[in-house]
C-alpha cells in the first residue's frame, strides 16, 4: 500500500535528494505501524516529536498502536527550540 511521508525542518534531511516539500509517497506493507515508518526512515524516536496521521496528533503510546492505512499522510516535526 502507499501513504504519504512528510518529514519537516531538520528532519527533511532524512528524506531521498530533491524530495518535494509536499513529501514523498511511499509504499509500505500492510498493518505498519507510524514508529515503524519512522524507525524505516531512521529518525530517531526522541526528534519525531509531533506526529500527526492524518492530521491527528499520536501521542508517543499511539505511534505504536495506530496502523497506517492506503492513502493515509504521516507528518512529522522534530522538537524547535525558542518558539
Amino acid at each position: 500500500m502507499k501513504i504519504s511521508l512528510k518529514l519537516y525542518a531538520s528532519l527533511r534531511d532524512l528524506l531521498p535528494p530533491d524530495t518535494p516539500w509536499t513529501g514523498v509517497v511511499i509504499e509500505v506493507p500492510l498493518d505498519i505501524t507510524p514508529h515503524q515508518v519512522i524507525d524505516q526512515f531512521r529518525v530517531p524516536r526522541p526528534m519525531a516529536h509531533l506526529v500527526l496521521h492524518n492530521g491527528v496528533y499520536l501521542t508517543p503510546g499511539d505511534r505504536d498502536r495506530a496502523v497506517l492505512n492506503d492513502g493515509d499522510v504521516l507528518a512529522i516535526w522534530p522538537p524547535i527550540a525558542g518558539g
